[in-house]
């Protein structure tokens, strides 16, 4: 007798939902459509000259290692250069506060697995990372959406949530993934100061922060929470830090990482030995080879050159095409971009009118932890060139103006 599987999956597979994002990635495979709905880095800007250099090294030098199973905390070089590369930014740690991971919705994934139970409560920023809201769906969270302006999350209205006892606080600081927005200083201080009264941590996700083109730079929420406390030779606070080189390398490797405090990162590797026992070793290894003397540092500049110009590009072209009804955010770094379209557009209708002019992008409810703003996108500017943003950006306006055009006949 064939066996209902329906009947025999878990009861959390319910609250599994599939990503909006990687379902439209299909489309970035049809050579007709330009994409705005990805948050890839741009290809061109991957060192493959060193990644190839470094391969070679690697399997004539060290081949026998390489490719044989590791630690489950990761490549002991790698997270020492991690170490060095962090105290550059003031976050004093040692290698037994890094755990290396397979990407950093990994990350999210472990922790989730070991701090969230059925019901927690989880305070997010309003819009925040989807990635983040599909990890710990799974695990039984209840999310507590803040409001966010162009300064970020709104941590004047933190504290009435904090009174509830949530689990932990997540935010992304640094041009924020969806908006591109970063949170000012004086935020950053607040919250720092209210997770301190009310004992609750905060997780850091910090993917873009190296990639800043314009205005000051920010320290990172971790190193001004470490400023508030003595450090004795280990790192202890209230803030858990995830990194990746997903946006400063590649994202095709899949190796990002965790600070935190020892007690959590032994939790975390006995969640990651239950996962995938270790992070693959060989890209551990390129990686520490192609980074060790400094390359990272150099490589970036040259990533937020590009990037600077993409932006400007992707600003100036809705400057041109937009009706004067749509307004978008002006990331001062990071892949993203933000639309906010008329009331009378729902942006998931916009889409499939979009694709009939071949351009695609992220409809901006799926970053709403309780749904609605169903007038809002996501736009990507880091993969398209210059060519294919004004292009794109053309295409996607007629599909605005001709959607306006029907709902006010409508």
């Amino acid at each position: 007798m064939a066996t209902s599987w329906d009947n025999r999956f878990a009861q959390r597979t319910q609250r599994m939902k599939g990503s909006v994002i990687r379902e439209l990635l299909k489309f970035t495979e049809e050579p007709d459509v330009i994409s705005f709905a990805g948050g890839m880095p741009a290809p061109d800007a991957f060192p493959i000259k060193e990644f190839t250099a470094a391969c070679n090294h690697i399997l004539t030098e060290q081949g026998e290692m390489a490719l044989q199973y590791g630690s489950t905390d990761g490549y002991y070089p790698l997270r020492e250069m991690i170490m060095h590369q962090s105290s550059r930014y003031g976050i004093e740690i040692t290698p037994e506060n890094i755990l290396i991971t397979s990407g950093s919705q990994q990350g999210l994934d472990l922790l989730g697995k070991i701090f969230i139970n059925p019901g927690d409560r989880i305070v997010v920023e309003n819009p925040t990372y989807v990635g983040a809201l599909q990890a710990w769906n799974a695990y039984g969270a209840e999310f507590i959406p803040v409001p966010f302006d162009e300064e970020g999350m709104i941590t004047s209205e933190l504290e009435k949530t904090l009174r509830s006892s949530p689990k932990f606080i997540y935010v992304l600081p640094n041009f924020q993934n969806p908006t591109g927005v970063t949170l000012s200083f004086e935020r950053r201080l607040q919250l720092i100061e209210l997770s301190e009264k009310y004992g609750v941590p905060v997780i850091e996700d910090d993917p873009y922060g190296q990639l800043r083109f314009e205005g000051e730079h920010q320290p990172s929420i971790v190193v001004l929470d470490s400023q508030t406390r003595a450090q004795e030779h280990c790192y202890s606070g209230n803030v858990i830090y995830l990194g990746t080189f997903s946006k400063t390398l590649s994202p095709g490797i899949r190796l990002a990482w965790v600070i935190a405090p020892t007690e959590v990162i032994h939790k975390l590797i006995n969640a990651k030995q239950g996962t995938d026992l270790h992070t693959p070793t060989f890209n551990q290894m390129i990686a520490y080879e192609v980074g060790k003397d400094g390359f990272i540092n150099e490589h970036v500049k040259f990533i937020r050159n590009i990037y600077r110009e993409r932006r400007n590009v992707m600003l100036d072209t809705l400057t041109e095409h937009m009706p004067e009804e749509v307004r978008w955010t002006h990331p001062q770094g990071g892949l993203f971009l933000w639309l906010t379209l008329p009331e009378c557009i729902n942006s998931r209708a916009l889409l499939e009118e979009a694709l009939k002019f071949k351009v695609a992008f992220v409809p901006g409810d799926s970053f709403y932890a309780q749904g609605g703003h169903h007038n809002t996108m996501r736009l990507n500017f880091s993969n398209p060139t210059p060519e294919m943003i004004n292009e794109g950006i053309g295409r996607l306006a007629k599909a605005i103006k001709q959607f306006i055009v029907q709902s006010k006949k409508n």
